[in-house]
C-alpha cells in the first residue's frame, strides 16, 4: 500500500517537471539577475515557512537584499489584532517603503482572491500601483497572482488531492533552482569576463 502510494506520488512529481514552463523559468531567472532593489517574499501557511528560508537563500548566495513579512510574528500578530489579516502585508510594505525598484515574490497554492489569501492580492494590488516587479509561484488556475505579476511560475495540477503539497514542494524546487542557476551563471560570467582581460589570455579563435 506505501509503495504504491510512493510510487504514484513520485511519478506525479515527475510529471510536472516535465510540463511546466522552462521559458517561464528562464523569464524569472533573468529578472532575479536583474533586480536592483530588494526583494519581499510573501507566502502564508506552508508558503511563510517557504518564503522565510527563501529569503536566507537570496540574500546569503545571490547576496540580494530580501524580507519576509511574516518573520516577524511580533509585528504580524500587532497587526492582526489591531488592524485585521486582511491589511497585514500590504501595511508591513509601505511601512517597509516599497518602491518600483523593488520586486515582490509570492508564493502561494492558489494565488490569491477577494475570498482568499486577501493580503497576498492586497500587496500585489500596492504592488502595482507602486510600479514594481511582481513573481508567482502558484497553482491551480493561478488565481490573482497569475493575473497581476510580471512573471509566473505555474505549478500544473496532476492530482486534485495533492494540490498543496505538490504546490508548496515546487515553490523550494523553483526558488532553489533560480538562487543556483543565477548564482552560477554570474560565476560563469564574472571567470568569462577575467579570461578575456587576463594578460596571459590566448585568443584561441584567432588560431
Amino acid at each position: 500500500m506505501y509503495t504504491d502510494y510512493i510510487d504514484n506520488y513520485l511519478e506525479e512529481v515527475k510529471e510536472i517537471a516535465d510540463k511546466i514552463d522552462r521559458e517561464e523559468l528562464c523569464r524569472l531567472a533573468q529578472h532575479i539577475d536583474r533586480l536592483t532593489g530588494r526583494l519581499f517574499i510573501l507566502g502564508v501557511g506552508g508558503s511563510a515557512a517557504n518564503a522565510s528560508h527563501a529569503v536566507n537563500d537570496f540574500r546569503k548566495i545571490l547576496g540580494i537584499e530580501s524580507y519576509a513579512p511574516t518573520d516577524n510574528v511580533a509585528e504580524l500578530t500587532a497587526r492582526v489584532n489591531d488592524d485585521g489579516w486582511d491589511t497585514t502585508m500590504n501595511r508591513w510594505l509601505e511601512t517597509s517603503q516599497l518602491n518600483k525598484e523593488d520586486a515582490l515574490l509570492v508564493f502561494s497554492v492558489g494565488g490569491g482572491s477577494e475570498h482568499t489569501s486577501l493580503n497576498l492580492l492586497e500587496a500585489m494590488k500596492l504592488g502595482k500601483e507602486i510600479g514594481c516587479k511582481i513573481f508567482s509561484v502558484v497553482s491551480r488556475d493561478g488565481g490573482a497572482a497569475r493575473e497581476l505579476s510580471d512573471c509566473c511560475i505555474l505549478i500544473p495540477v496532476i492530482d486534485e488531492e495533492r494540490i498543496t503539497p505538490h504546490a508548496e514542494e515546487w515553490q523550494g524546487i523553483v526558488w532553489h533552482m533560480i538562487v543556483s542557476c543565477v548564482a552560477n551563471t554570474t560565476t560563469l560570467a564574472g571567470e568569462f569576463y577575467q579570461l578575456e582581460h587576463s594578460p596571459w589570455r590566448t585568443d584561441f579563435r584567432t588560431k
